[in-house]
This record gives C-alpha cells, structure tokens and sequence, in this order.
C-alpha cells in the first residue's frame, strides 16, 4: 500500500480534510492559531463523530457505530 502513486493510502485522510475545509473550515475567520485548533478539535469531537452520518458506516455516526461494535463484542463474550 506504500508504493509510489497508490492512491488509496491517502484517500481516507483527503476525504477527512476535505469535509474539514468545506463543512467548517472555509466558513471561520481565526484570529490566532490556537483558535482555529481548538475550533476544529470541537467540530471533530461533536460534529463530526456524534452527529455527521457515514455513508461508510451504513449511514450511522461513528459514535453510533462505535457503540454498536462494542455491543456486538460484549454480547459475543458473554455467550
């Protein structure tokens, strides 16, 4: 996955930036870097992960999905 001209080692981490800079990014005006770190931290903690569905994820939250791997994995123990 590391050879020179393989796309798909990055195509997860571009789609990630990209949602970043069109869903929040291009609509801050920051004053001071540690504004803009912080503003994005908070929009990947409650934005992006509780509450923006994944097309991935069968069109849940990574939240959701989360809980529900670990569900599935509690419940596989226990039997």
């Amino acid at each position: 996955m590391n050879r020179k001209g393989n796309c798909w080692d990055n195509a997860v981490v571009e789609s990630f930036f990209k949602s970043l800079k069109v869903q929040w990014e291009c609509h801050q005006n920051y004053s001071f870097r540690s504004e803009a770190e912080l503003s994005i931290f908070q929009w990947i903690g409650t934005w992006c992960n509780r509450m923006r569905i994944h097309s991935a994820l069968d069109y849940k939250t990574i939240e959701e999905f989360e809980n529900e791997m670990y569900n599935q994995k509690s419940e596989a123990s226990e039997a």
